[in-house]
């Protein structure tokens, strides 16, 4: 029996020892970064750094000269794929420097993230919430937001090493369904999204690692609402898990005049509403992709939902009554039970719809966590400054980063609308390219046969149009 060769790629020369040179200075490897950074201009990023952001004590006064251009600089480093201030060296590689006008070498942007405080922080924080609307009325980044929004809000657990890490303490994470200690830094961060347009960042921050999931939540989420007003949103939901789901925090959203979604934590007052809900009322829920079973057509999932009204945190400023809706899972830790042993999943909201649906709607709320994964595999990779206002700065310059590609993905088509941050990156930014003058006229040479050319021609195309650049908000 003869067994087929494997094909294979094979090299078409022999190469040899020391003739391989980094001597090229026409070539980039991010030729993306062209129309990325160009959507930013349109959209006035580096005008909202220079008007926003501002020095007056400096420690360095070199250090924070120039914040714009150095601000942007970040940007386009991370949008090329950059985790730490050292990666900030790949837009000065080869041709990069042609094709922008002011690029920073890494230690002086790293001096510059170092002169930040609190309160430059804050400033950031403004630029971030106006540059998004800017982006939503050049893009279609926030496409249906006249219809329904969905603000959602969660923090997270970066670990971090080394003992010179400000801020850095031991919080509760979970690792494999377990709770942990871990030490680290924590941010705390608000998305918008509709029913068709994936989450973008309306804010981030940084906290201490031991720093409670809620805290700071309802300051957080009343900018976030108003965000999404100010984007043309008029009915808002804001969802949440039991962090969040707490008299402050449904009063802020209240006073913002949105609705509500949050989890409870199962305390004796709630387990005693559930327990008034009939066995009649619980109905089956249909999510999306249930499969039905091909003999009796019914579900093949044993969740069930029903309703019961509630009057959440008696006794104080904040006491509301609104719906609380509870799933149930069978319990399957218990297989042979003589009577189903159930799993409940209460959730307090005051919206209309359905309680089928508004159990479904209420789930998506984790979507948010393809927002932390982008930014895991992304800028947030590491939190590269010992100091910090430093690393906090980071954080909301990678949210930043993370609207700007957003809505380069939605200029290119749908699927690249709602694609995560690695596949924009490895698709529209890093390509390769040769620049080149015929007659004076810059141009970029671009690989022939690249798999993605047509979605990239698309994105420059949209890009670069007639229309003039707009000022932000």
């Amino acid at each position: 029996m003869r067994i087929g060769r494997t094909l294979s790629v094979r090299l078409s020369h022999n190469w040899r020892h020391g003739i391989a040179e980094f001597d090229d200075e026409n070539l980039v490897s991010c030729a993306g970064l062209v129309p990325v950074m160009e959507l930013a201009e349109q959209t006035g990023l580096s005008d909202l750094f220079e008007e926003h952001v501002v020095f007056r004590c400096e420690r360095i006064r070199s250090g924070a000269a120039n914040p714009g251009p150095k601000l942007t600089s970040i940007i386009a480093g991370m949008a090329a794929g950059a985790d730490s201030i050292d990666d900030l060296d790949v837009i000065r590689a080869g041709g990069m420097k042609k094709l922008f006008g002011a690029v920073y070498a890494p230690a002086t942007l790293g001096i510059l993230l170092r002169e930040f405080t609190h309160g430059h922080t804050r400033q950031l924080a403004s630029v971030l919430r106006r540059h998004l609307l800017a982006l939503a009325k050049r893009t279609s980044v926030l496409d249906g937001i006249a219809d329904q929004a969905f603000v959602d809000i969660d923090s997270l657990l970066r670990p971090v090493y080394g003992r010179t890490k400000q801020g850095a303490s031991f919080g509760h994470t979970k690792i494999a369904g377990k709770q942990v200690l871990r030490k680290g830094l924590s941010p705390l961060a608000t998305t918008i999204s509709t029913r068709t347009a994936a989450p973008v960042l309306a804010g981030i921050r940084l906290r201490a690692g031991k720093a409670g999931s809620g805290k700071g939540a309802a300051g957080m989420i009343t900018e976030a609402v108003n965000t999404a007003k100010a984007a043309g949103a008029r009915d808002i939901l804001c969802r949440g898990d039991s962090a969040f789901g707490n008299g402050k925090v449904i009063a802020a959203v209240r006073k913002g005049g949105a609705q509500f979604s949050f989890v409870l934590a199962k305390s004796r007052s709630v387990l005693r509403a559930i327990g008034t809900i009939p066995e009649d009322a619980w109905i089956p829920v249909r999510y999306p992709g249930a499969v039905l079973d091909p003999d009796t057509g019914e579900l093949i999932s044993d969740a069930e939902v029903a309703e019961v009204a509630y009057t959440a945190f008696t006794g104080t400023t904040y006491e509301i009554t609104a719906r609380l809706i509870v799933r149930r899972v069978r319990d399957r830790n218990h297989p042979d039970e003589l009577f189903p042993v159930w799993r409940y999943h209460p959730f307090f909201t005051d919206s209309t719809e359905p309680v089928t649906d508004a159990d479904i709607t209420h789930r998506q709320h984790a979507v948010i966590e393809s927002v932390f994964a982008d930014l895991i595999d992304g800028p947030l990779a590491h939190l590269p400054s010992g100091v910090f206002a430093a690393n906090a700065a980071w954080a909301v310059l990678a949210a930043i980063t993370h609207n700007l590609l957003r809505a380069a993905g939605t200029l290119t088509d749908h699927a690249h609308a709602v694609a995560r941050g690695a596949t924009l990156r490895r698709h529209l930014v890093n390509v390769p390219a040769r620049i080149a003058r015929p007659q004076g006229k810059p141009t970029l040479h671009l690989p022939a046969h690249w798999p993605r050319a047509r979605q990239w021609k698309t994105l420059w195309d949209n890009t670069f149009t007639d229309r003039s650049r707009q000022v932000a908000a």
